[in-house]
């Protein structure tokens, strides 16, 4: 109730609305009609002429803002030190319902429905060639985006996997595993009573949204409270005008009741997951971290793990920031072939394999990594620019990561 009582009173008195619309403004807002809704958007362009473009997706209960602390560093890496060679061009758009985005008047608009909106604000934007990141909601959407394959689509950034595993797979569980599904249970079991009602009753609870700027608040400061790696004190992580900010683009456009279906159209949409039978066919990097309540914690399946929460832009900014990077997870390949090799140890390469990698999409080096041949980890040095990023990359998770941006750096070169 203090925490609430605090945020709410910074909110009457002291918050400055204005700076945040200047942010908005300065960042490139931009509407257009797709498939009959208004979409708006930010499109913040490199000053390199040969950036990567780069779709980023939000969550609930995110905005754009989500990304506010790690656009400059992503579309300007030289004014951060780094090289020419990191830029993007980056488009974010606001899901459907959500922010200044319009309010959708039927049902249909789900996962699918969007990630095929997507598709076409890049092809609208002259994007031939582009990447696609996303956590929460936006994973679920670049997922999707992987499985349709688009002309263009060169590859994908997750910072959530969703993932069903056999009774065999619980049952050979190790002490890490079966700690992350007692970790997973127990958000299931105390801390998805926002989901379960969004999911199945969304008009319910779409009445208080609308009518309390307080109530939509609480509402939205409970999840990052409940998920976020701050010990239950959201303040430790995200700044009160930071969080009055993400509050103000729902409630200024009364989003509440629009972003609520939203989990009510997901929850009548086959789920899209990548599996040993149905691999996913598009090149995928994931960082995951440490506190993350659903995530994957099996050196095989080379997922960053580091502390860390669900809302990875918000406050793991550096590391997600280094991790989107391709020159980054290049240069980190060099001591994780070797640091992998040296754990999995001979004899233990194959079912390392990640279980949602098609071979053929790869190419042979990469997949030579993937197997751990210990004849080729030196030629990993040839993919390395003299110089290179280390950044955020390091230990004993990237490799995965690290192959396919490799391999999507080769592409595009």
């Amino acid at each position: 109730m203090e925490d609430i009582r605090a945020l709410v009173e910074r909110w009457r008195g002291g918050y400055d609305w204005r700076a945040c619309e200047r942010l908005l403004n300065d960042s490139g807002q931009h509407l257009t009609e797709i498939d009959g809704l208004d979409i708006h958007f930010l499109h913040v362009r490199s000053p390199e002429p040969n950036a990567q473009p780069l779709l980023l997706t939000h969550g609930w209960p995110g905005s754009v803002l989500e990304f506010r602390d790690v656009i400059g560093p992503l579309t300007d890496p030289v004014a951060q030190g780094g090289q020419a060679s990191d830029a993007f061009h980056v488009v974010v758009p606001s899901l459907p319902g959500h922010g200044f985005s319009g309010k959708p008047t039927e049902t249909g608009w789900n996962n699918e429905r969007i990630a095929k909106a997507w598709i076409v604000l890049m092809e609208r934007l002259g994007y031939r060639r582009w990447a696609a990141q996303g956590g929460d909601r936006g994973a679920q959407i670049a997922t999707r985006l992987g499985f349709m394959k688009p002309p263009g689509l060169i590859g994908i950034h997750l910072n959530l996997v969703e993932f069903e595993l056999t009774d065999a797979e619980k049952a050979s569980a190790t002490p890490a595993e079966r700690k992350m599904l007692e970790d997973l249970q127990f958000y299931v079991d105390r801390l998805s009573g926002y989901a379960q009602i969004q999911s199945r009753h969304p008009q319910s609870v779409a009445y208080a949204l609308a009518d309390s700027p307080a109530g939509l608040a609480a509402w939205i400061y409970q999840m990052l409270q409940d998920v976020s790696d701050s010990d239950g004190r959201a303040e430790r992580v995200f700044t009160l005008d930071g969080m009055i900010d993400n509050v103000m683009l729902y409630w200024l456009p009364n989003t509440g009741a629009s972003s609520a279906r939203l989990y009510w159209e997901t929850a009548r949409e086959t789920p899209r997951m990548a599996t040993i039978d149905e691999p996913m066919p598009t090149p995928t990097g994931i960082s995951m971290f440490l506190r993350e309540t659903l995530h994957v914690d099996v050196v095989g399946q080379a997922v960053q793990q580091r502390a860390g929460e669900p809302f990875g832009s918000q406050d793991t900014r550096p590391i997600l920031e280094g991790e989107i990077r391709r020159d980054d997870c290049r240069a980190a390949l060099v001591a994780l072939g070797e640091d992998l090799e040296e754990e999995l140890g001979p004899g233990r390469r194959q079912r390392h394999v990640p279980q949602f990698v098609d071979d053929e999409e790869l190419h042979g080096l990469e997949i030579a990594l993937l197997l751990q041949e210990p004849a080729l980890v030196a030629s990993l040095h040839e993919l390395v620019d003299e110089g290179g990023r280390g950044g955020e990359c390091h230990g004993d998770a990237l490799l995965y990561s690290a192959a396919i941006w490799v391999s999507s750096a080769r592409q595009s070169g």
